[in-house]
């Protein structure tokens, strides 16, 4: 339906009540499963890594697959059967693929692993001391390095299909479910060289201070670039291009790569470095910008937390991350929901495509005052670190929030083709 579909109530009434619906389903399953103050109390982990989890398999669901097998349901039945796939694909995805497969041979991907080494004192410090099972839990190594995973895979498994045109594996004649896996295959060779050689480094110098070796992982090639080797460096700038990624397949209407004459793979090679060029250029203009308003309290606490301004720039860096978090819903609604409106004549022309990109900027910083100044972090999500104004900036997590409430929205429009804010167009179907 979604390919032949109007907005049940006109626009811009359906865009606003996608809006406010969207809102309140993030908040309510938010209370429901990570807040500290509801029933299950997950946040921030292994919160996080589910819904890391539960995206990405929802993008392999969607884009990859088309919605196979279960394409031909009638809505909203597809749309539930997806969602309970989704959540069954997603424990087998951690539980099995990277907690046993996976974890055959790298014990850095499977919590499960590191767990039981704790459990039967084999997770030795370099004091001679072992690492007891709760500090283990506590410090999630695996869970985050999943999530880190995740963080690649949501650029490398979309960009194939975004930039791409699903280059080599279309145009061809395969129908679903080769066609899909694949490109599941082929995205995840591109995945594996993006996190090889950004994220195994930052865990191989985790452990290595840890557990005093590291012979096994390289430690972070990129500290001499930027001044830290955390790898919240790659947050900051991988961030920014997803949303660069998206923004192109959404708001920006395919631009301005639509101007690359050039056959794929080139028009996709040389539209991915502009994508990268763009999200570097937008997480370093905040790493520049971020002290203007965090206060000189926040920045004397952070530089005073470690030697050398190391965890005041790793703040820096995974701050970038999270202002570019703050832009999701309001490209997704503004694409989806409001289908790309805008007061001009010419929805695909320049100047609509300079008005959304603005327009998307400013809403996203609307949202990171609410969250942070109006400390919404601390009231209506529950967490309890966000105190003074240095004690929301350095503990918000605000990024948590921000994936966590966009799945209403992408599970209405790629599992639910819209379904309940939308109506198929019998006119012109």
């Amino acid at each position: 339906m979604s390919d032949h579909a109007k907005p049940r109530f006109g626009q811009p009434l359906t865009g606003i009540i996608s809006f406010v619906v969207f809102l309140l389903l993030g908040w309510a399953t938010w209370f429901l499963f990570a807040d500290p103050r509801g029933p299950v109390k997950t946040f921030p982990y292994p919160f996080v890594m589910y819904l890391a989890v539960m995206i990405l398999v929802g993008l392999w669901q969607h884009m990859l697959l088309g919605d196979w097998p279960f394409a031909k349901l009638r809505q909203p039945l597809k749309g539930v059967v997806l969602t309970v796939v989704n959540f069954l694909v997603t424990l087998f995805v951690i539980h099995v693929v990277f907690y046993r497969v996976l974890g055959l041979g790298f014990n850095f991907l499977s919590q499960s692993n590191l767990d039981e080494l704790a459990r039967t004192g084999q997770a030795i410090l370099p004091t001679g001391q072992a690492l007891s099972v709760e500090a283990m839990k506590a410090k999630h190594f695996a869970q985050s390095a999943l999530v880190s995973f995740v963080l690649i895979g949501f650029f490398t498994y979309p960009v194939i299909t975004i930039l791409f045109a699903k280059w080599p594996i279309r145009p061809s004649n395969l129908e679903q479910p080769q066609a899909g896996f694949a490109e599941l295959g082929w995205t995840s060779l591109v995945t594996l060289f993006f996190f090889v050689a950004l994220i195994v480094p930052f865990w191989g110098g985790v452990y290595g201070q840890t557990l005093g070796t590291s012979f096994g992982m390289n430690t972070p090639w990129w500290g001499k670039i930027n001044g830290t080797a955390h790898l919240h460096w790659v947050f900051g700038w991988w961030e920014w291009s997803i949303i660069a990624l998206f923004m192109t397949a959404n708001v920006w209407r395919g631009k301005p790569w639509s101007l690359i004459r050039l056959p794929q793979p080139l028009k996709g090679f040389v539209s991915m470095i502009g994508v990268f060029a763009i999200g570097y250029a937008m997480a370093l203009i905040c790493v520049q910008i971020i002290p203007l308003w965090i206060g000189a309290d926040t920045v004397r606490q952070l530089k005073a937390a470690a030697p050398g301004d190391a965890e005041y720039l790793r703040f820096l860096w995974y701050h970038a991350a999270e202002i570019a978090g703050f832009m999701l819903i309001p490209f997704l609604v503004w694409h989806h929901y409001f289908e790309d409106r805008v007061p001009l004549a010419d929805r695909d022309g320049w100047a609509a495509f300079a008005l959304r990109t603005v327009g998307v900027l400013v809403a996203g910083v609307v949202l990171y005052v609410i969250f942070y100044y109006g400390n919404f972090g601390r009231w209506a999500l529950g967490n309890s670190h966000m105190t003074d104004m240095p004690s929301r900036f350095i503990h918000g997590e605000s990024l948590v929030w921000n994936f966590w409430w966009i799945i209403p929205l992408l599970w209405n429009d790629w599992f639910f083709a819209k379904w309940g804010l939308f109506q198929e167009d019998k006119d012109h179907a």
